[in-house]
């Protein structure tokens, strides 16, 4: 912020149009008679091929209604598709403990 050049206002610019035109969404809090969670996870292993770092996420519903969710790198390097499921299914389920 102490020395922007043309880039970055290119870039506030298009948050802003972003944003203008999505006053209209939003997530939808109904009333819900099953209390229940549910936890949906996946990733993606290696998918960067500049690190090799892979991507996971989850979603949180309690009854219908989504209250969490998170998608990212993941920190560490995996070595195969099953360690990179485990760590995204620790992450999720550290959220909901």
């Amino acid at each position: 912020m102490h020395d922007p050049i043309d880039s970055h206002w290119v870039v506030v610019k298009r948050i802003l149009c972003y944003l203008k035109g999505t006053t209209t969404h939003g997530l939808h809090i109904t009333r819900s008679f099953f209390f229940v969670l549910h936890n949906f996870i996946d990733a993606d292993w290696a998918c960067n091929i500049d690190d090799r770092k892979s991507t996971g996420g989850y979603l949180v519903f309690f009854g219908q209604m989504l209250i969490l969710w998170k998608s990212g790198k993941q920190r560490t390097f995996a070595r195969s598709s099953t360690e990179v499921e485990y760590k995204a299914l620790t992450d999720g389920t550290v959220e909901v403990i």
